[in-house]
């Protein structure tokens, strides 16, 4: 089964710098060479050098950037037969600081135009597999099907109703009220420690039971850094704990379990496994540089957990 990855690819301009300034101050950075990166298209090469079947999706200008993006995608084994061109957007860009071990990452606004699917994207992601993509993408989502358009989340509801099962970054974002008519019946819903306090006001699991019933979410997963990971579905609670690791760049750490995940998963791995090999992989990434760090094989992460 094919996984689509819908989101974003980018260039990554890293710098450095001792501090991060606060307002009308100034600061000296250190540049770093740039390196391809963007989150979701991060979880689809991890998922593809996993051996997974990978198409990724997301809507560039067809620029020589855009060119290059897409070609660096391929040469990481992902599929790009559906990507989709506007000439009139902005260049992809990211720029990334790293500040006492952290990241603040900075997106170039590249708007809001609908992403228009062609019939033969529609036709494949109507197969049964997994969808890993963000709120912000599936705003965008629109087809033109047999009985007329579909979009947003009327789009996801008929993609599910196709055995095609969705996977949530939400990472620091959270989520809103108005954001349930996408997120309901999604298999998996990720957060980070902000974006879950974000969208709940708290920091306990355990108290979600309710809310993920009211929407049939499969599965909340709440990623906790250096603490390693916990998930809840209905009354089971997994808590996977987190490795001591000497940190070179957490940039794309959350994009690696994402993507470890969703591999995972597609392998038929219960759910308890499948968490705490992402946890692994995760924990492997932030010891390399770059937002690839954890591009791996199964071997890579398995050696590197049981070293």
């Amino acid at each position: 089964m094919t996984a689509f990855f819908i989101g974003d690819v980018a260039l990554d301009e890293y710098y450095t710098a001792d501090r991060w300034p606060g307002r009308a101050d100034k600061g000296m950075v250190t540049e770093l060479p740039a390196e391809i990166g963007g989150s979701i298209a991060n979880a689809a090469v991890v998922h593809a050098a996993l051996g997974g079947e990978t198409q990724f999706i997301s809507l560039l200008n067809g620029s020589a950037l855009s060119q290059r993006l897409i070609a660096d995608l391929k040469e990481n084994g992902v599929g790009v037969d559906h990507m989709l061109i506007d000439p009139a957007i902005a260049e992809s860009r990211n720029l990334i600081f790293l500040v006492d071990g952290e990241h603040v990452v900075l997106t170039v606004e590249m708007g809001e135009q609908p992403m228009w699917l062609t019939p033969a994207s529609l036709s494949a992601l109507r197969q049964p597999g997994f969808l890993y993509t963000t709120l912000y993408r599936a705003r965008r989502l629109h087809a033109e099907a047999e009985d007329g358009v579909i979009k947003q989340a009327g789009l996801l509801a008929d993609l599910r109703r196709h055995g095609r099962r969705a996977i949530f970054d939400l990472d620091v974002g959270g989520c809103t009220a108005e954001d349930m008519p996408y997120l309901t019946g999604a298999a998996v819903v990720i957060f980070n420690q902000v974006g879950f306090r974000t969208a709940f006001g708290h920091d306990d699991i355990t108290r979600i039971g309710d809310w993920m019933g009211d929407h049939e979410i499969g599965w909340v997963v709440r990623t906790l850094a250096a603490d390693g990971a916990e998930a809840k579905s209905g009354e089971t609670l997994l808590r996977t704990p987190g490795f001591a690791v000497d940190v070179v760049d957490v940039t794309g750490a959350g994009d690696t379990f994402g993507g470890t995940l969703t591999w995972c998963l597609a392998q038929g791995q219960p759910f308890a496994e499948a968490l705490a090999f992402s946890v692994a992989a995760a924990s492997r990434s932030v010891t390399i540089h770059g937002p690839r760090g954890g591009k791996a094989s199964a071997e890579d992460i398995h050696r590197w957990r049981n070293g």
